[in-house]
């Protein structure tokens, strides 16, 4: 899914990814319980992105990239609690990129509402 918007593709890339997680998870792992909530707010995140760009007006936009963020910032707690519950392991490397790719979701996404807000007092 190609489509011109950093954070939405960059979104879409990390969903699949989740997807993915979260397989492996209930399949190696036997993990349902938080992989479960994993996989409702990693995959949201480009949905809620997806459905800002038909945003009905600024606040409308606004509104529905936080909830974004709000899940960017949900999905990195589950990893973070599946790192400590040693279901993932911080020394994999895949482990460390789904890290780093949160972490840069989670700058986009706070970046972007701050700076719509600031445009829309304007």
């Amino acid at each position: 899914m190609k489509t011109e918007n950093i954070v939405l593709d960059k979104a879409f890339e990390f969903a699949i990814r989740i997807v993915k997680l979260y397989r492996y998870l209930c399949d190696d792992k036997k993990e349902y319980v938080l992989s479960k909530q994993l996989l409702r707010s990693g995959t949201s995140i480009g949905a809620n992105i997806n459905e800002a760009q038909a945003g009905q007006s600024k606040n409308d936009f606004i509104a529905k990239m936080s909830i974004a963020s709000k899940e960017a910032r949900e999905t990195q707690y589950w990893i973070d609690l599946l790192i400590a519950t040693e279901c993932l392991n911080i020394k994999d490397t895949h482990v460390q990129s789904l890290k780093e790719d949160i972490d840069e979701l989670i700058k986009l996404l706070t970046s972007i509402v701050k700076s719509s807000r600031l445009n829309d007092k304007c």
